[in-house]
C-alpha cells in the first residue's frame, strides 16, 4: 500500500480509502482514478483476510433461501448481491430445499465461516432456527417471509392488500363465485394472502364458505394442480381464482386443461409475485407484481445497517404491491360450460397445461 501511495503521490490512508467499496466517495475522482491506475500497474489489491483479521470482520453475509429452482429468488438474489458488492461484501448462497435440518447444517456451516450478518429467505411463522439465530445475537434480516410476534428486521410485500388487490380486479369483471388456492399456513405469505382474500370478499359484499378455499400443502405446480381440482369439483364451482403465488396458478392451469376448461373463457386465474416468464404463460397470467429485486436490495442495506450498529432497533419494511393485467382474466362467462374435474377432455387456447412460455 505505501508503494501505491508513493507512485500516486499520495498517503497510504488514501491509498487505503480509495480500494474499499464503502470508502471510495470519500475521495475526489481524479485522485481516485491515479490510485486505481497505480494500483494496476503495479498488480496490487486489498488482501480481504488480511483487512478480517483487522476489522474483525469476514465481509461476507450468508442468503438462505428454500429452493435455488425457484424463478422467485434470482431477482431477490440479485438485488442481495447488488448492495452488498458495492459496500465490499461478498454473498454467500444456500439452498435448504424447504428442510429444517438441513437449514440448520447450512445456517451453522456460515456461521463456521464467520459470516458477518444473514438474509434469511426461508423464516416460518414459528421458525426455530431463525429464533435462535435472533437469539444468538447474530445480525439476521429476514426477506419475503417474516415470523410472528414481530420483533425482527424484516422486508416483505403487504400480503394482504395484494390478495385484496386481486379479488377486487375480479369483482370488478363482474364475477361472484371466486375460489382462492392458499399456501401453506405456516408462512406469514400464506396466511396473509388467505386472510387477504376473505376479508377482501366481505368488503365487495361476496360470500365465502370452506369449498370455496383449497390449500395448497406447498407453493409449488404440483400443490396448485391439487388445490385447484379440488375447487372445480365443488357444487358450485368458481369462474375465477385467487392464487398465493404464481407457481399454485401454474398448477391452475394444468388442472383447467386436464378439465376441458378455458382459462379466461371458462374460468379466469390470478397470481401473486409475477415472477420471471410470468408474461410467457400461455395464457400471459395476471399476477400481483412484487418488486424482488427492490426487496432483496433493502434487505442487504438493512443488514449493513444492523452489522455497523448492533443496538439498531428491528424494524419491518413493507413494499405494496401492484396489479398486472395479462390475458388469464376476463369477464365471467353467462353460461359456465363444465366438465368433470379429471375427464381429460380437449383443452381449448390458454390451459394446455404447465409450461411456463408459450
Amino acid at each position: 500500500m505505501r508503494d501505491v501511495a508513493r507512485t500516486a503521490g499520495v498517503h497510504p490512508g488514501t491509498v487505503s480509502r480509495v480500494l474499499n467499496p464503502r470508502t471510495r466517495e470519500l475521495v475526489n475522482p481524479v485522485t481516485a482514478g491515479r490510485v486505481e491506475q497505480a494500483a494496476r500497474e503495479m498488480g496490487y489489491s486489498l488482501n480481504p483476510i488480511a483487512r478480517g483479521l483487522k476489522t474483525r470482520r469476514t465481509f461476507t453475509v450468508g442468503v438462505l433461501i428454500p429452493d435455488l429452482e425457484n424463478p422467485l429468488f434470482p431477482p431477490i438474489i440479485r438485488g442481495i448481491e447488488r448492495v452488498l458488492d458495492s459496500a465490499g461484501y461478498t454473498a454467500l448462497v444456500a439452498s435448504t430445499d424447504g428442510e429444517p435440518a438441513q437449514e440448520r447444517q447450512r445456517l451453522e456451516a456460515l456461521i463456521a465461516r464467520q459470516v458477518d450478518g444473514f438474509v434469511i429467505a426461508t423464516a416460518e411463522r414459528r421458525h426455530p432456527v431463525v429464533a435462535d439465530a435472533i437469539a444468538s445475537d447474530l445480525a439476521v434480516v429476514l426477506v419475503n417471509r417474516t415470523i410472528d410476534g414481530g420483533g425482527v428486521f424484516a422486508v416483505v410485500p403487504d400480503d394482504r392488500r395484494g390478495s385484496a388487490t386481486a379479488v377486487a380486479h375480479l369483482a370488478g369483471l363482474g364475477h361472484t363465485r371466486i375460489g382462492h388456492i392458499a399456501g401453506p399456513q405456516s408462512t406469514t405469505t400464506g396466511l396473509l394472502r388467505h386472510r387477504g382474500f376473505v376479508e377482501a370478499m366481505g368488503d365487495a359484499g361476496l360470500a365465502v364458505g370452506p369449498e370455496q378455499i383449497a390449500h395448497g400443502e406447498t407453493f409449488t405446480i404440483a400443490g396448485g394442480a391439487r388445490a385447484a381440482r379440488t375447487l372445480l369439483a365443488s357444487a358450485e364451482p368458481p369462474t375465477g381464482i385467487v392464487a398465493a403465488n404464481d407457481l399454485l396458478a401454474l398448477g391452475a392451469y394444468t388442472a383447467l386443461a386436464d378439465a376441458g376448461l378455458d382459462c379466461p373463457a371458462d374460468v379466469s386465474v390470478v397470481g401473486f409475485n409475477d415472477m420471471p416468464f410470468a408474461d410467457r404463460f400461455d395464457p400471459p397470467l395476471t399476477t400481483i407484481h412484487i418488486p424482488h429485486g427492490h426487496i432483496g436490495a433493502r434487505a442487504a442495506e438493512l443488514l449493513l445497517e444492523r452489522i455497523e450498529d448492533p443496538e439498531a432497533t428491528p424494524q419491518t419494511l413493507m413494499f405494496e404491491p401492484t396489479l398486472i393485467v395479462r390475458e388469464s382474466t376476463a369477464a365471467p362467462p353467462r353460461k359456465p360450460r363444465r366438465s368433470p374435474p379429471g375427464s381429460g377432455g380437449t383443452a381449448a387456447r390458454g390451459s394446455r397445461g404447465a409450461g411456463p412460455t408459450r
